[in-house]
């Protein structure tokens, strides 16, 4: 690689991370009212990172690919810090910040096979807990093969009923892993909800699935055609790769996390754990649902004391319901959630799935 592009990269890449870390940090604290706080604590990496991005020269033909994925992933961190910053000025609403911040895992789907060529890029992609952890980032980089990475199934962005997996680079084929099929809310998509999950199955050692809907958000109500096509999905991924089924776990934010009841509860369901994320919840599904299925069934409810969609008091009915149901409920309750989703409750729902 020539010295011109290692110059290139290396005074990209810190302001580039920062800048998603910042987004990052702005998806997890986002609060309609507390927009302005929230804004100024994420400061302003983008200009880091503008000055930075147009400082880049031009490089030779054979990185023209190597090009192509970083400018992508500047361009679209760029167009979502630009997309809130017009909202910041006034001119937009909620809706505006939503669709600012679909660029964000555009961004990261684009960064990502740099992962295996630049450490700082790995570890970005890792947990909190395991960027510091030197044999992991040797075992991601000495395991990758055809078998493992990111593959999409008819998800390409608009499509809708497909799937988007992701195999840690480490996965052996004769060791059996865990199972985390997580739901993305109401009129999102499998592609872009993969990277609420990404970093804790590349830590943690999870195989993990990101469908997507069949209409525009999950059958909350007649008929269900995602429960079929999920299981379609579910026995598509268990004939690829080795499943531990003693450890699937079905979870999901807001719609995705409310289809977990509709589909985890059902009698015939494979899943054996569920765990939605700042959902809704009808007591009259508790009393339909299968009481067997119900009986000792491990549920991880997850909710926010700020969101606005769905109020607080409706995760704790949830858990009285369920509990007097008999399902093994466990229920967090986060003092500065709003409506989105906690990455931070990631690894905490491994290690209640893997039983620790």
């Amino acid at each position: 690689m020539s010295e011109a592009v290692i110059d290139d990269i290396v005074a990209v890449l810190p302001p580039l991370l920062n800048a998603l870390e910042a987004l990052g940090f702005f998806q997890r604290h986002f609060h309609p009212p507390a927009f302005a706080s929230v804004m100024n604590a994420i400061g302003a990496p983008d200009e880091a990172l503008q000055i930075s991005h147009a400082a880049i020269g031009e490089w030779p033909e054979q990185f023209a690919g190597l090009r192509e994925r970083l400018d992508r992933a500047c361009n679209e961190t760029l167009a979502a810090f630009a997309g809130i910053r017009e909202v910041e000025r006034g001119n937009g609403d909620l809706v505006a910040v939503f669709r600012a911040l679909r660029h964000v895992p555009r961004a990261q789907e684009a960064l990502y096979p740099l992962a295996a060529q630049f450490p700082p890029v790995s570890s970005f992609f890792l947990n909190t807990a395991n960027r510091e952890n030197e044999d992991l980032l040797t075992r991601l980089e000495a395991g990758a093969s055809e078998h493992t990475g990111i593959f999409h199934d008819h998800n390409e962005p608009g499509n809708r009923g497909g799937f988007s997996v992701y195999v840690p680079e480490y996965y052996r084929p004769d060791r059996a892993m865990p199972l985390v099929i997580a739901l993305h809310g109401g009129s999102g998509n499998g592609r872009g909800f993969l990277w609420s999950w990404l970093r804790d199955a590349r830590s943690l050692g999870a195989i993990l699935v990101a469908p997507t809907a069949t209409g525009p958000t999950w059958a909350l109500m007649g008929d269900d055609a995602d429960t079929p096509n999920l299981m379609r999905i579910l026995e598509s991924v268990r004939s690829r790769w080795s499943i531990d089924a003693s450890r699937m776990l079905l979870t999901g934010m807001s719609d995705g996390g409310t289809f977990c009841y509709v589909t985890g509860l059902e009698s015939a369901s494979s899943f054996t754990h569920l765990a939605p994320v700042s959902a809704t919840f009808h007591p009259l599904m508790a009393e339909m649902a299968d009481a067997a299925r119900m009986r000792g069934l491990p549920i991880f409810i997850t909710h926010g004391k700020l969101d606005w969609m769905f109020p607080v008091q409706t995760a704790r009915q949830t858990q009285t319901a369920l509990s007097a149901a008999g399902a093994d409920v466990t229920y967090r309750e986060i003092d500065d959630l709003s409506h989105t989703y906690p990455r931070e409750i990631n690894a905490e729902l491994m290690a209640w799935l893997n039983g620790k």
